[in-house]
């Protein structure tokens, strides 16, 4: 008589059951990936192996709603350094960590080599307590010919808020300035090129969404909100085969630099969205000062009008006080 406890009921085993709730599994020297009701909402890799050009750093991908339907692009042929969602910056006095060629008021956009690179040093926290799962590490930002320039202590937190078609992805991080001397912080457009404010958290959205609908407080848009100040923004779009619909929105921490933010978004050429503390104006990181950033990113499955993305929102923000 085959015993019940481990096998079904003419002996044979049972598979192994879905985990409930969330669940975090380390692929050492490689990546984090967070579920939820064994559904992947995110692979966080730690260890990239893009060349330099592409300025290595980790990143999420891919990036999916609660029923899994994804939202993220990596390494499309227009813009290869584009890694689904990820922090960067590509104008940090003379470095790019951003990756692709580096734009300047002197000579535009040009591939030079100083596409630098962010290393993962060390775990400080990984793991899954009280309804969130954690991933918390420390980076060191090398430049092309090997200097560590910054410093960073990054935590992502990860909740599935209660009754929500929904989930909180929260991204903080400070950036400590171990160069020796004063670091600017800018991006094209403090160099001059016009609207081009990127630097940052920045995300790449699937192909069929471009073309999407901007959601800002109170109105909704497309190229138009470009350049837009608020304390968020969110981005809704189609996806292929079925057609159905999700939806992202971002919100700046009150404690922010700058904050309400300025929002680098495009829709018309490609689905993108970043928030742009160092879009209109440069930042001087002195020597031995730090930076501390903080920003929710909700997840959404679902077409939603502003109204709607004020509500996720609302739930970002919520998430951001209790980080």
């Amino acid at each position: 008589m085959p015993y019940a406890g481990a096998s079904g009921p003419f002996g044979g085993l049972l598979p192994e059951p879905s985990r409930n709730g969330l669940g975090l599994q380390h692929d050492h020297g490689r990546s984090v990936s967070v579920s939820h009701d064994g559904t992947q909402l995110m692979r966080y890799v730690t260890h990239p192996w893009d060349p330099q050009l592409e300025s290595p750093r980790p990143y999420v991908h891919p990036l999916q709603t609660l029923s899994g339907r994804l939202v993220s692009l990596y390494r499309p042929h227009d813009h290869v350094w584009h890694k689904g969602l990820t922090f960067s910056l590509p104008n940090v006095g003379a470095h790019n960590f951003w990756g692709g060629p580096t734009y300047t008021r002197a000579h535009g956009y040009r591939q030079s080599d100083n596409d630098g690179s962010l290393l993962h040093r060390a775990f400080d926290e990984l793991g899954v307590d009280a309804g969130a799962a954690t991933i918390a590490h420390t980076l060191d930002w090398v430049t092309a010919d090997g200097r560590t320039v910054i410093s960073e202590q990054r935590r992502i937190d990860v909740v599935v808020p209660a009754g929500a078609d929904a989930w909180v992805l929260t991204w903080s991080t400070r950036l400590t300035n171990v160069s020796g001397a004063a670091l600017p912080i800018g991006s094209p457009a403090t160099e001059g090129r016009e609207g081009a404010g990127y630097a940052g958290l920045f995300w790449r959205g699937p192909r069929s969404w471009t073309g999407g609908t901007v959601l800002a407080p109170g109105r909704s848009g497309d190229d138009d909100l470009n350049g837009v100040r608020g304390p968020w923004l969110g981005f809704t779009g189609r996806h292929d085969e079925g057609g159905d619909a999700s939806t992202l929105v971002f919100v700046d921490a009150e404690d922010n630099l700058r904050h309400p933010t300025p929002w680098f978004v495009r829709s018309g050429l490609y689905a993108c969205l970043c928030p742009a503390p160092f879009g209109e104006t440069e930042y001087l990181l002195d020597h031995a000062a730090e930076l501390h950033l903080r920003y929710a990113v909700v997840v959404a499955d679902g077409e939603h009008d502003p109204d709607g993305a004020a509500q996720l929102a609302a739930l970002g923000a919520k998430s951001l006080t209790q980080s």
